[in-house]
Protein backbone atom coordinates (compact mmCIF):
# COMPACT_ATOMS: atom_id res chain seq x y z
CA UNK A 1 0.00 0.00 0.00
CA UNK A 2 2.77 1.64 1.24
CA UNK A 3 3.66 2.55 1.44
CA UNK A 4 2.81 6.20 -1.99
CA UNK A 5 3.54 7.76 -3.15
CA UNK A 6 1.89 8.79 -13.11
CA UNK A 7 4.80 10.99 -12.35
CA UNK A 8 6.65 8.41 -10.57
CA UNK A 9 6.29 5.82 -12.78
CA UNK A 10 7.47 8.16 -15.47
CA UNK A 11 10.82 8.61 -13.47
CA UNK A 12 11.52 4.63 -13.60
CA UNK A 13 10.74 5.35 -17.36
CA UNK A 14 12.92 7.80 -17.58
CA UNK A 15 15.64 7.25 -14.68
CA UNK A 16 19.10 6.96 -17.67
CA UNK A 17 18.07 10.76 -18.34
CA UNK A 18 17.51 11.27 -14.63
CA UNK A 19 20.82 9.79 -14.16
CA UNK A 20 22.72 12.20 -16.44
CA UNK A 21 21.74 15.17 -14.03
CA UNK A 22 21.53 13.82 -10.56
CA UNK A 23 22.70 17.63 -9.13
CA UNK A 24 21.32 19.94 -11.15
CA UNK A 25 23.26 23.58 -11.05
CA UNK A 26 21.93 26.89 -10.18
CA UNK A 27 24.77 28.88 -11.71
CA UNK A 28 26.68 28.84 -14.95
CA UNK A 29 30.02 27.29 -13.05
CA UNK A 30 30.06 24.39 -12.92
CA UNK A 31 32.12 23.87 -9.86
CA UNK A 32 29.86 25.69 -7.97
CA UNK A 33 28.54 24.32 -4.98
CA UNK A 34 24.69 23.85 -5.24
CA UNK A 35 21.88 24.01 -2.67
CA UNK A 36 19.83 21.09 -5.22
CA UNK A 37 19.88 17.59 -5.41
CA UNK A 38 18.04 14.89 -7.61
CA UNK A 39 18.68 11.05 -7.04
CA UNK A 40 16.78 8.47 -8.61
CA UNK A 41 16.20 5.01 -7.58
CA UNK A 42 14.86 1.75 -9.00
CA UNK A 43 14.74 -1.61 -7.60
CA UNK A 44 13.57 -5.20 -7.98
CA UNK A 45 11.71 -7.33 -5.37
CA UNK A 46 10.85 -11.04 -4.97
CA UNK A 47 7.71 -9.65 -3.39
CA UNK A 48 6.01 -6.16 -2.30
CA UNK A 49 5.39 -6.09 1.50
CA UNK A 50 4.42 -2.98 3.08
CA UNK A 51 3.69 -2.96 6.85
CA UNK A 52 4.24 -6.27 6.85
CA UNK A 53 0.94 -7.42 4.22
CA UNK A 54 1.17 -8.67 0.56
CA UNK A 55 0.67 -6.42 -1.88
CA UNK A 56 1.45 -8.22 -4.51
CA UNK A 57 -0.05 -12.05 -3.50
CA UNK A 58 3.54 -13.10 -3.14
CA UNK A 59 4.60 -11.84 -6.94
CA UNK A 60 7.78 -9.28 -7.49
CA UNK A 61 7.41 -6.05 -7.78
CA UNK A 62 9.47 -3.77 -9.92
CA UNK A 63 9.92 0.00 -8.15
CA UNK A 64 11.14 2.84 -8.22
CA UNK A 65 11.14 6.67 -8.26
CA UNK A 66 13.08 9.89 -7.26
CA UNK A 67 13.64 12.47 -4.78
CA UNK A 68 14.65 16.17 -4.60
CA UNK A 69 16.28 17.64 -1.89
CA UNK A 70 17.44 21.20 -0.87
CA UNK A 71 20.01 21.94 1.77
CA UNK A 72 17.60 23.88 4.06
CA UNK A 73 15.84 20.13 4.32
CA UNK A 74 12.96 20.52 2.38
CA UNK A 75 12.31 17.20 -0.09
CA UNK A 76 9.65 16.11 -2.74
CA UNK A 77 9.52 12.86 -3.76
CA UNK A 78 7.72 10.38 -6.31
CA UNK A 79 7.86 6.48 -5.94
CA UNK A 80 6.15 3.74 -7.78
CA UNK A 81 5.36 -0.18 -7.74
CA UNK A 82 2.87 -2.99 -9.27
CA UNK A 83 0.32 -4.08 -6.63
CA UNK A 84 -2.53 -6.85 -7.24
CA UNK A 85 -4.20 -6.66 -3.77
CA UNK A 86 -6.83 -4.09 -4.94
CA UNK A 87 -7.67 -6.16 -8.46
CA UNK A 88 -7.41 -9.41 -5.95
CA UNK A 89 -10.21 -8.43 -3.96
CA UNK A 90 -13.02 -7.35 -6.71
CA UNK A 91 -13.15 -8.76 -10.52
CA UNK A 92 -14.70 -5.35 -11.21
CA UNK A 93 -11.28 -3.48 -10.18
CA UNK A 94 -8.94 -2.17 -12.71
CA UNK A 95 -5.14 -1.20 -10.48
CA UNK A 96 -2.10 -2.92 -11.29
CA UNK A 97 0.03 0.69 -9.68
CA UNK A 98 0.71 1.81 -6.29
CA UNK A 99 1.84 5.74 -7.16
CA UNK A 100 2.87 7.66 -4.36
CA UNK A 101 4.05 11.69 -3.67
CA UNK A 102 5.48 13.12 -0.47
CA UNK A 103 6.96 16.02 0.81
CA UNK A 104 8.60 17.75 4.06
CA UNK A 105 11.77 19.03 6.15
CA UNK A 106 14.38 17.03 7.82
CA UNK A 107 17.63 17.70 9.84
CA UNK A 108 20.08 16.99 12.43
CA UNK A 109 21.09 18.45 16.02
CA UNK A 110 23.90 17.02 17.06
CA UNK A 111 23.62 13.18 16.91
CA UNK A 112 19.39 14.06 16.93
CA UNK A 113 17.64 13.97 13.50
CA UNK A 114 14.21 15.32 12.41
CA UNK A 115 11.50 14.81 9.90
CA UNK A 116 8.02 16.02 9.52
CA UNK A 117 5.95 15.65 6.25
CA UNK A 118 3.00 14.57 3.80
CA UNK A 119 2.72 11.44 2.15
CA UNK A 120 -0.28 10.92 -0.67
CA UNK A 121 -1.08 6.67 -2.24
CA UNK A 122 -2.88 7.07 -5.07
CA UNK A 123 -3.94 3.71 -6.53
CA UNK A 124 -5.09 4.92 -10.51
CA UNK A 125 -7.68 2.80 -12.25
CA UNK A 126 -11.37 1.77 -12.43
CA UNK A 127 -13.86 1.15 -9.88
CA UNK A 128 -17.42 -0.16 -8.84
CA UNK A 129 -19.88 1.78 -7.78
CA UNK A 130 -20.26 1.52 -4.09
CA UNK A 131 -16.62 0.50 -3.75
CA UNK A 132 -14.54 2.95 -1.25
CA UNK A 133 -11.46 4.94 -2.45
CA UNK A 134 -8.11 3.26 -1.23
CA UNK A 135 -6.17 6.32 -2.15
CA UNK A 136 -4.89 7.77 1.20
CA UNK A 137 -2.83 11.32 3.16
CA UNK A 138 -0.79 10.52 6.12
CA UNK A 139 0.81 12.97 8.10
CA UNK A 140 4.00 11.71 9.45
CA UNK A 141 6.89 12.76 11.97
CA UNK A 142 10.01 10.76 12.90
CA UNK A 143 13.02 11.24 15.11
CA UNK A 144 16.01 9.21 14.77
CA UNK A 145 19.19 8.84 17.14
CA UNK A 146 22.20 6.93 16.20
CA UNK A 147 20.69 3.86 15.20
CA UNK A 148 17.35 4.11 16.27
CA UNK A 149 14.35 5.46 14.03
CA UNK A 150 11.04 6.07 15.78
CA UNK A 151 8.16 7.57 13.13
CA UNK A 152 4.24 8.31 13.91
CA UNK A 153 1.93 8.34 10.86
CA UNK A 154 -1.41 9.53 10.78
CA UNK A 155 -4.38 9.15 8.43
CA UNK A 156 -5.91 12.17 7.34
CA UNK A 157 -8.23 10.50 4.71
CA UNK A 158 -10.02 6.67 5.06
CA UNK A 159 -7.14 4.50 5.27
CA UNK A 160 -6.50 2.21 2.02
CA UNK A 161 -10.14 1.86 1.44
CA UNK A 162 -11.31 1.05 4.81
CA UNK A 163 -14.49 2.91 5.58
CA UNK A 164 -15.02 5.28 8.58
CA UNK A 165 -11.19 4.64 9.19
CA UNK A 166 -9.83 8.52 9.42
CA UNK A 167 -7.33 8.61 12.16
CA UNK A 168 -5.68 5.45 11.65
CA UNK A 169 -2.50 5.67 12.82
CA UNK A 170 0.91 3.29 13.01
CA UNK A 171 3.65 3.40 14.72
CA UNK A 172 7.52 2.46 13.65
CA UNK A 173 10.66 1.67 15.56
CA UNK A 174 13.44 0.91 13.17
CA UNK A 175 17.25 0.43 13.80
CA UNK A 176 20.09 -0.13 11.65
CA UNK A 177 23.19 -1.43 12.96
CA UNK A 178 26.84 -1.46 10.70
CA UNK A 179 28.43 -4.95 11.29
CA UNK A 180 31.53 -4.22 9.12
CA UNK A 181 32.49 -5.89 6.37
CA UNK A 182 29.94 -3.93 4.30
CA UNK A 183 26.92 -5.56 5.70
CA UNK A 184 23.92 -4.07 7.92
CA UNK A 185 21.67 -5.27 9.99
CA UNK A 186 18.12 -3.87 9.73
CA UNK A 187 15.25 -4.54 12.45
CA UNK A 188 11.94 -3.30 12.97
CA UNK A 189 8.50 -3.65 14.67
CA UNK A 190 5.31 -1.55 14.06
CA UNK A 191 1.54 -1.46 15.02
CA UNK A 192 -1.36 -0.32 12.84
CA UNK A 193 -4.43 0.90 14.79
CA UNK A 194 -7.55 0.89 12.84
CA UNK A 195 -9.97 2.29 14.50
CA UNK A 196 -13.37 1.02 12.65
CA UNK A 197 -14.77 0.01 9.74
CA UNK A 198 -14.07 -2.87 7.32
CA UNK A 199 -11.20 -3.99 4.74
CA UNK A 200 -11.49 -5.01 1.14
CA UNK A 201 -15.45 -5.81 1.52
CA UNK A 202 -15.01 -7.95 4.58
CA UNK A 203 -17.00 -6.83 7.53
CA UNK A 204 -15.22 -6.70 10.96
CA UNK A 205 -16.74 -7.50 14.42
CA UNK A 206 -15.39 -4.64 16.34
CA UNK A 207 -13.25 -1.58 16.13
CA UNK A 208 -9.62 -3.70 17.03
CA UNK A 209 -10.39 -6.52 14.61
CA UNK A 210 -8.28 -5.23 11.76
CA UNK A 211 -5.25 -3.72 13.94
CA UNK A 212 -2.05 -5.36 14.14
CA UNK A 213 1.47 -5.40 14.75
CA UNK A 214 4.32 -6.35 12.38
CA UNK A 215 8.20 -6.85 12.50
CA UNK A 216 10.71 -7.39 10.32
CA UNK A 217 14.59 -8.37 10.77
CA UNK A 218 16.73 -8.43 7.55
CA UNK A 219 20.40 -7.47 6.24
CA UNK A 220 21.66 -5.65 3.95
CA UNK A 221 24.92 -5.42 1.45
CA UNK A 222 26.31 -3.57 -1.80
CA UNK A 223 27.89 -5.95 -4.32
CA UNK A 224 28.65 -6.23 -8.20
CA UNK A 225 27.43 -2.37 -8.28
CA UNK A 226 23.42 -3.26 -6.80
CA UNK A 227 21.96 -2.93 -2.94
CA UNK A 228 21.02 -6.14 -1.68
CA UNK A 229 18.92 -6.88 0.94
CA UNK A 230 17.31 -9.95 2.94
CA UNK A 231 14.53 -9.73 4.84
CA UNK A 232 12.11 -11.84 7.25
CA UNK A 233 9.28 -10.39 7.17
CA UNK A 234 6.16 -11.13 9.87
CA UNK A 235 2.69 -10.23 11.83
CA UNK A 236 0.19 -10.79 13.92
CA UNK A 237 -2.65 -10.27 11.80
CA UNK A 238 -3.49 -14.64 11.41
CA UNK A 239 -6.08 -14.57 14.05
CA UNK A 240 -8.82 -12.26 14.12
CA UNK A 241 -6.85 -9.83 12.15
CA UNK A 242 -6.45 -12.36 9.56
CA UNK A 243 -9.63 -12.38 7.91
CA UNK A 244 -8.96 -8.46 7.64
CA UNK A 245 -6.15 -9.54 5.30
CA UNK A 246 -7.43 -12.50 3.64
CA UNK A 247 -7.47 -12.50 0.14
CA UNK A 248 -10.19 -12.96 -2.17
CA UNK A 249 -8.55 -16.18 -3.39
CA UNK A 250 -8.29 -17.00 0.45
CA UNK A 251 -4.42 -16.34 0.86
CA UNK A 252 -2.98 -14.95 3.92
CA UNK A 253 -1.32 -11.78 3.01
CA UNK A 254 0.11 -11.19 6.86
CA UNK A 255 2.04 -14.77 6.83
CA UNK A 256 5.53 -15.07 6.91
CA UNK A 257 7.87 -14.65 4.16
CA UNK A 258 10.97 -13.90 3.20
CA UNK A 259 11.95 -10.86 0.41
CA UNK A 260 14.82 -10.50 -1.83
CA UNK A 261 15.48 -7.21 -3.08
CA UNK A 262 17.92 -5.45 -5.29
CA UNK A 263 18.37 -2.01 -6.50
CA UNK A 264 20.18 0.95 -7.22
CA UNK A 265 20.32 5.08 -6.67
CA UNK A 266 21.66 7.43 -8.92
Amino acid sequence: MRAFRALPMLAVAFLPVLATSVHPQTTTDPNAPTPHALTTNVSFASQYRYRGIAQTDGKPALQGGFDYSHASGVYLGTWGSNVSWLADSNDDVSNSVELDAYGGWRGKLGDVGYDVGVLRYLYPGSYPDGFVAPHTTELYAAGSWRMFTLKYSHATTNLFGVPDSEGSRYLDLAANLDVGGGFALAAHVGHQRIPSGSLRGIRIRSSDDCSYTDWKLGVAKAWAGLDWSLSYVDTDAKAGTGECYRSARNRDLGKAAVVLTAGRSF
